[in-house]
């Protein structure tokens, strides 16, 4: 503001238009004109004795706070714009002329789409570029070559293995097979590797979603982009599933390889004694580690929903590997057998129905219905614990 002759003049533009306030100290009185959004609006402001009325309701933060007082460029221009825009057609003027606001609306609207992909893009990159999960996916890789490795040495001396009287369990069964066929390592490595070690690899990128946004202190700054708190965690969850899939992909693949590396391969003979042609053993292997990755996926979401009770990522990721070890635990507990079929791990080792002819598709539906009920259950809870509680960090 210069003034000379009690004349002082400020220039403010905003929202695409231009906008000029003259004030005039000449006999006590000032008077101040904004224009804005690219048509034409008027906010008189008189100065009697020390005094300033304004007629438009032109907020403080936008017309006052100018990043340079040189030029009076203010940064709060924009706002000034939404808050008096009104929804006129071309030509109508008012406090805003809003001609483009349909055009600008349109475009909005159209790059939702490509916004909230470039967003789960750059989630992914986060995910699957750190070191961290990079190193653990190639732990969980490593397990698989090392399982293949010690049942090759094993074989000559075990025999057979699975010893004993009833029927084999399913994984006793996985064995006996495997040295007539090294598909069937993949199906061990899953057996195995489900119990624990997939289930801490979901652990810890699940528990460290939202939990570990709140310890940064990045939380906040995601929320202002702004990326809107459903957006935000939709694209946590995808990036969980999507983390889930390689997880149990990268089981199955590289026991698959080592399987055929070290093992003979040929016609599958089923769990149910049926053999049937290889193509069809590796379909069945596709089918496994997907029924697999949906039971990590509805594993991921307990973690989100138990992320967000929290700001310690390392407390979120406990608090899953608790959960998921008391559910096998108390699923194997003959007495607490009617709350079974209702636990999360339930059915997790149900897949071996895929390995049977007839397939009992009956277990293989209430199986994912419950990983599906399960992911749906606790993504509600996340959403409305995320949505309605305090982001302070």
């Amino acid at each position: 503001m210069a003034g000379a002759g009690g004349e002082g003049r400020v220039a403010v533009a905003g929202a695409g238009g231009e906008g000029h306030a003259a004030v005039a100290g000449a006999g006590g009185e000032s008077h101040a004109a904004v224009a804005h959004a690219g048509g034409e609006g008027h906010a008189a402001v008189a100065h009697a004795g020390g005094e300033i009325d304004m007629s438009a309701d032109v907020s403080e933060d936008a017309v006052g706070a100018t990043g340079n007082p040189a030029d009076g460029r203010a940064d709060g221009a924009a706002a000034v714009a939404e808050e008096t825009v009104t929804p006129a057609g071309a030509g109508l003027e008012s406090h805003a002329d809003t001609a483009g606001a349909g055009t600008v609306g349109l475009g909005e609207t159209a790059a939702v789409v490509p916004g909230y992909l470039r967003f789960l893009r750059s989630e992914l990159r986060l995910v699957f570029r750190r070191r961290r999960n990079q190193v653990l996916l190639l732990v969980v890789a490593l397990f698989p070559l090392l399982i293949g490795i010690g049942l090759k040495v094993a074989a000559p001396h075990g025999g057979g293995g699975g010893g004993g009287g009833g029927g084999p369990s399913t994984g006793a069964a996985f064995f006996n097979q495997l040295a007539g066929n090294g598909v069937f390592l993949t199906f061990i490595a899953l057996t195995t590797l489900l119990i624990l070690v997939l289930p801490v690899a979901v652990a810890i990128v699940s528990g460290d979603s939202i939990a570990g946004e709140a310890g940064y202190g990045t939380l906040r700054y995601l929320l202002a982009v702004p990326a809107g708190r459903t957006r935000l965690l939709s694209v946590k969850y995808l990036a969980i599933v999507a983390w889930a899939v390689a997880a149990t992909f990268i089981v199955a693949i590289v026991a698959l390889l080592v399987g055929v590396a070290l093992f003979p391969v040929g016609p599958v003979t089923l769990l149910s004694g049926t053999t049937v042609p290889l193509a069809d053993g590796l379909l069945r292997v596709l089918l496994v580690t997907l029924y697999i990755s949906v039971a990590m996926a509805a594993v991921g979401a307990i973690g989100l929903a138990i992320s967000t009770l929290t700001e310690h990522a390392i407390g979120a990721i406990a608090a899953i590997m608790i959960l998921v070890v008391a559910s096998e635990v108390v699923d194997q507990v003959p007495q607490f057998a009617a709350v079974g079929p209702y636990l999360p791990t339930h059915w997790w080792d149900m897949f071996d129905s895929l390995l049977r002819t007839p397939v009992d598709t009956t277990t293989l539906w209430h199986g994912l219905l419950s990983f599906v009920v399960y992911a749906v259950l606790f993504c509600l809870f996340a959403w409305a614990r995320f949505t309605s509680s305090d982001v302070t960090s």
